[in-house]
């Protein structure tokens, strides 16, 4: 199996050992060793289901593989970056803060519901399922982790999202006051609420 270590807060670096890893295409910035390099298509998972929703949700997480033996350095725009470490569980994330992961490690496109009744608009997110570790980028610093409890709910601003893992459920808060006193009063403002039990990573500044 990959292994993904934080080599300075904005590059990833990657150890192979017969193995394999998909990362975000251009993401890498050095390698040394014996190593292939080929395109891994979209994420999405496989197949003519993931090409359907692909063309559904407009997702364009173009992904390489990178596999053999060496060390290989990804990083993009100077973005800080962290390892999260899967023990058989599901990550959802926003596919442009996805830098790199496992090989065997699977992806999917998951509806995260409708931005709003009055719109209709849905929302897609890219999911990230098994074991292993994923390496994530964020802007304006390293990543926040806040913990979601059945007493404590939380508000997020969707675009300071980038991940979230464990029971919770996802929805939208429509009626969102706070947004015109920061100048984002433009079209129908809302933000992401989650409840039950887990972890939201948010990053410090806003897409």
């Amino acid at each position: 199996m990959a292994q993904l270590f934080e080599q300075s807060k904005k590059v990833i670096e990657a150890h192979l050992a017969g193995s394999s890893i998909r990362a975000i295409s251009g993401s890498m910035v050095a390698y040394e060793g014996n190593v292939q390099f080929k395109s891994a298509g979209f994420g999405g998972g496989d197949g003519v289901l993931a090409g359907l929703k692909r063309r559904a949700t407009g997702e364009k997480l173009s992904l390489m593989e990178c596999s053999g033996n060496g060390r290989v350095f990804f990083a993009v725009n100077g973005q800080y970056v962290s390892v999260v470490n899967l023990n058989n569980e599901t990550l959802q994330v926003e596919s442009q803060q996805l830098l790199c992961f496992g090989g065997n490690l699977r992806t999917d496109v998951r509806f995260a519901g409708l931005r709003g009744a009055s719109s209709g608009a849905g929302l897609f997110t890219t999911t990230v399922t098994g074991q292993g570790q994923v390496a994530l980028l964020s802007a304006g610093g390293p990543l926040i982790h806040l913990e979601v409890s059945p007493q404590y709910p939380l508000i997020v601003d969707p675009d300071a999202f980038v991940a979230c893992r464990g029971n919770l459920n996802q929805s939208f808060v429509t009626d969102v006051s706070w947004r015109t006193f920061v100048g984002q009063d433009a079209g129908e403002a809302f933000s992401l609420r989650f409840d039950g039990q887990g972890l939201v990573l948010i990053q410090p500044a806003e897409r």
